[in-house]
């Protein structure tokens, strides 16, 4: 398939997080970016976000019990 060339402008954050992210994946900033316009335009990522969002909603009383184990006890004091 042919290739066009495109040009943005991001934070220079932004950039070395892309660059970082293609890297982990073994991809080029290019493929990185195809990628994420696919995956966007396809829906996939609207429906793991939703589909995440709705775990955390069925498990939030586990991750509220874990949090609030994590909390040190009202009234504790270091010796």
């Amino acid at each position: 398939m042919a290739k066009t060339q495109l040009g943005a402008r991001v934070d220079e954050d932004v950039a070395e997080l892309a660059k970082k992210r293609a890297a982990d994946l073994g991809l080029s900033i290019g493929d990185y970016l195809a990628r994420l316009v696919q995956d966007d335009a396809s829906g996939l990522r609207a429906r793991a976000v939703e589909a995440a969002a709705r775990f955390l909603a069925e498990h939030r009383a586990v991750f509220d019990e874990a949090e609030d184990a994590q909390q040190p006890s009202r009234g504790a004091h270091a010796a």
